[in-house]
């Protein structure tokens, strides 16, 4: 499929990881079936073509331009015919910055971005919609992006979080909830409330995501680790733990997995 990637400008890259499109990725008639698994990131997707279908019970793509909340188990998609997709990719933290509610209201969910920002979610889906390039829904995204954050800022918060995702990130996933709880300045119990309504998910499972994805970069790095040395490789304490997580977030062992999936992490790079 021909991906276009491109990267925020310089005052949105705190917030924003990156932009990614796909257009006329599948043949018409072809049908692909996708496993998604969580990626420590959360996601605007708008698609120029007709919604992929997603194969899990009472679960679906709400809208054409939806907000993607942390997800901490995996679905199987169905994409066919022609695809357009255009999506913003959002720091662990950015989402924070530009929405009135709390995140973890959407976490497993996804939501019409019309739903929550009314007129401008629907002046962006038709701007986005006549623009005829990647360059210029980029320039689109980045002025919708701007004024949302305008309206939305919140300096204190935002650096408070901002450094434990750093922490997060820093440790590969390995460091515990006390630790960044006192790191915070706030209590354990605090810590979870503020972590979750901010972050969208309780830390605890966004530590586990971000060690799975951690395991996915090490064998992208290198492809020759047998899964013993990739467990350890990664932070894990013993294989089975090792196993079991694979298992919780992606339905499949590490050796199935990297036996029918690329070794490539969406979150590390």
């Amino acid at each position: 499929m021909p991906i276009h990637f491109a990267t925020p400008s310089k005052s949105l890259a705190p917030y924003i990881k990156r932009y990614w499109a796909i257009e006329n990725g599948l043949d018409k008639g072809e049908i692909c079936v996708q496993r998604i698994t969580p990626t420590g990131l959360t996601e605007l997707m708008l698609y120029f073509t007709p919604r992929p279908k997603i194969l899990t019970d009472n679960k679906y793509l709400s809208d054409n331009v939806t907000l993607h909340g942390y997800q901490n188990g995996f679905y199987d998609m169905e994409l066919s015919g022609e695809l357009s997709v255009f999506s913003i990719v959002f720091q662990p933290q950015g989402l924070m910055q530009f929405f009135h509610f709390p995140l973890s209201e959407i976490c497993n969910r996804n939501i019409s971005l019309k739903d929550i920002n009314g007129q401008a979610g629907r002046d962006l889906e038709e701007k986005m919609n006549i623009a005829t390039t990647f360059q210029q829904r980029v320039s689109i995204v980045e002025t919708y992006l701007f004024e949302l954050l305008k309206n939305n800022f919140n300096d204190f918060e935002f650096r408070r979080i901002s450094h434990i995702a750093e922490l997060i990130k820093r440790t590969y996933g390995n460091i515990n909830v006390a630790q960044m709880a006192s790191e915070a300045c706030l209590s354990r119990k605090q810590f979870e409330r503020v972590f979750a309504e901010y972050i969208g998910i309780s830390p605890k499972q966004y530590l586990k995501i971000i060690r799975f994805q951690f395991a996915i970069f090490q064998k992208q790095r290198n492809i020759n680790l047998n899964m013993t040395e990739l467990s350890y490789e990664s932070g894990y304490f013993d294989q089975s733990h090792f196993i079991n997580d694979f298992k919780l977030l992606s339905g499949l062992t590490p050796k199935q997995y990297f036996a029918e999936n690329e070794a490539c992490s969406d979150f590390f790079e």
